[in-house]
C-alpha cells in the first residue's frame, strides 16, 4: 500500500492517468448499463468499449511505468467515443464534448491534445453539416457550439502549458543543483540505486568517485563567495569534459562532488580520477593565479553493497587522500 501512494505522489502523469481513469469508469459505466439497457447498441457497446480501454490503459501505466503511450491511446479512444455518441445521440450527445477536451489536456501534452481536439471537432461538425438536424438543430446551434468550444479549448490549452511548464521548473528545482546545473543529491541517491539494481540484474560494474577541491575555504575567505561559485562552475565543467559521456556528475554539497562511471575496472577507475586530477591542476585557477587541486578517492560497487555502504567505502578513500597530503588519487584496492 505504501508502494502505491508513494508511486502516485512522485509520479505526476500517472496519478493524473489513475484519476482520470477512475474518474471515466464511474462516469460512464452507468451511461453503457442504461444504453444496454434500452438497446441502444452502439451507443451503449461504445460506452463499454471506452470503459474496457480505460482499465486496460490505467493497468499497463501501472505495470510498466510508461505515461505516454496510455494516455495517447486513451485520448485517441475518448475522441472516437465523442465523436460516435455525438453523432448518434444528437444535442444531448454532444456535451461529452467538452469532457473529452479537459481530459484529452490532463493525459497528453498540449499541442497533442491542440490536435486532437480540432480534428474531432472538425469530424463533428462536417458529419452534422452533411446531416442536418442529427446532430445540431441549425447551423446557428453548430457555430455557437464551435465558438463555445474553441473557447474552453483555449482555456484549457494555456491552463495544462502553463501547469506543464510550472513542473518541470519544479522538477528542475527538486533534482538539480543549481549553480552548477548537475545533479544533486536526492537526484544521485536515485542514480546509484538504479546502478545497484542493475549490478545485480544485469551483472554490470559500475564505480564511484568522490572529489573534494582542496582549501576551497581559502577561496571563498579570500576572494568572496562569488569567485569561490565561479571555482565550482569551471570544475564542473573541467570534469565534464574529462569524463565520459556515459559518467554521471552530481554535487553532494559545498565542495564535495561524487562521479558515477558504469561499466568500469580498478584500472579504468584511477585512470579516469588521474586524468580528473590532471585537467584540475592545469586548467583551473584562483583569481590569484594559483592552481586549484582536487583530492580524489574511489571504489568499485562491491557484489553485496548497498548504497550508503558503497559511498562511505569511497568516502574513506578519500580522506586516505586528503591524508596522503592532498592533490591525490586513493582508489580501494590498488
Amino acid at each position: 500500500m505504501r508502494t502505491f501512494w508513494s508511486r502516485l505522489r512522485d509520479d505526476f502523469q500517472l496519478s493524473i492517468i489513475t484519476l482520470v481513469g477512475v474518474l471515466a469508469v464511474l462516469g460512464v459505466t452507468p451511461y453503457a448499463v442504461y444504453r444496454l439497457g434500452e438497446r441502444n447498441w452502439l451507443v451503449g457497446l461504445t460506452d463499454t468499449f471506452l470503459v474496457s480501454s480505460t482499465l486496460m490503459a490505467v493497468l499497463y501505466a501501472w505495470r510498466t511505468g510508461d505515461t505516454i503511450r496510455p494516455g495517447q491511446f486513451l485520448a485517441a479512444i475518448y475522441s472516437l467515443g465523442a465523436f460516435l455518441v455525438s453523432i448518434k445521440l444528437g444535442t444531448n450527445g454532444v456535451f461529452w464534448m467538452y469532457v473529452l477536451i479537459l481530459f484529452n489536456f490532463f493525459v497528453v501534452p498540449p499541442l497533442q491534445s491542440v490536435i486532437v481536439t480540432q480534428v474531432t471537432l472538425a469530424a463533428v461538425c462536417l458529419f452534422g453539416w452533411l446531416h442536418p438536424g442529427q446532430v445540431f438543430a441549425s447551423g446557428y446551434q453548430m457555430g455557437s457550439f464551435i465558438v463555445t468550444y474553441e473557447l474552453a479549448s483555449l482555456f484549457a490549452f494555456v491552463f495544462a502549458f502553463r501547469g506543464r511548464a510550472q513542473r518541470k521548473q519544479l522538477s528542475q528545482l527538486a533534482t538539480e543543483d543549481p549553480l552548477t546545473g548537475i545533479g544533486n543529491r536526492r537526484t544521485m541517491d536515485r542514480e546509484l540505486d538504479i546502478a545497484l539494481a542493475d549490478s545485480k540484474r544485469y551483472d554490470l560494474s559500475f564505480g564511484l568517485l568522490v572529489m573534494d577541491l582542496d582549501h576551497f575555504k581559502q577561496i571563498n575567505d579570500q576572494f568572496g563567495h562569488a569567485a569561490g561559485d565561479d571555482v565550482l562552475v569551471r570544475f564542473v565543467r573541467l570534469v565534464s569534459d574529462a569524463c565520459r559521456a556515459s559518467d554521471r556528475l552530481f554535487r553532494l554539497g559545498g565542495e564535495e562532488f561524487v562521479l558515477l562511471v558504469p561499466k568500469v575496472d580498478d584500472a579504468g577507475l584511477s585512470g579516469i580520477a588521474k586524468k580528473i586530477q590532471q585537467c584540475v591542476r592545469e586548467g583551473l585557477k584562483r583569481p590569484d593565479g594559483k592552481p586549484v587541486t582536487v583530492s580524489i578517492g574511489g571504489c568499485l560497487l562491491g557484489a553485496h553493497a548497498e548504497r550508503e555502504h558503497w559511498l562511505k567505502e569511497a568516502d574513506e578513500c578519500l580522506y586516505a587522500a586528503k591524508d596522503a597530503g592532498r592533490d591525490c588519487v586513493v582508489i580501494a584496492g590498488r
